[in-house]
């Protein structure tokens, strides 16, 4: 059987915990909270350490020295993080779902996700090139299937 199957978020080895990671680049999207409705809005305009045909980021390891306000996803704060999307897989299994068919742990590559409209491949601009983030809110992030 497969781990995160087997085992609880919390009993998972740091490498099986990166590896639910699909590499979507949802997370690394700039996003707006409304002041008065508290309403989260995602946008097109990832953060600039994005590779935009990959999706991955340039410099992982070090993301925080370039990006102190980069979020890391642990089994600490998964429970605080409501920005992530519906079809984050840390997020899916702490809500008790499981990985959806497009998952790269089912698939073997991130081929399915990309097909799937998952990933934010082909959709999104770097941060770098917007001068007015609000007219670049979108709300296919939001799209989750199985």
């Amino acid at each position: 059987m497969a781990f995160w199957t087997e085992k609880t978020l919390a009993e998972m080895t740091p490498t099986e915990w990166e590896s639910l990671c699909d590499g979507c680049g949802k997370c690394c999207l700039n996003k707006l909270i409304d002041d008065e409705t508290e309403e989260l809005y995602y946008t097109n305009a990832s953060c600039h350490l994005l590779n935009l045909e990959t999706c991955s980021c340039k410099r992982y390891p070090e993301r925080f020295e370039y990006v102190p306000e980069c979020t890391a996803i642990t089994v600490e704060n998964i429970a605080s993080l409501t920005w992530l999307p519906d079809s984050c897989a840390y997020r899916r299994l702490y809500l008790g779902r499981t990985l959806p068919s497009w998952h790269p742990l089912l698939t073997g590559s991130k081929d399915a996700m990309h097909k799937a409209g998952i990933s934010v491949k082909d959709k999104i601009i770097s941060e770098i090139k917007v001068r007015n983030i609000e007219e670049h809110i979108v709300l296919w992030p939001l799209k989750d299937i199985d």
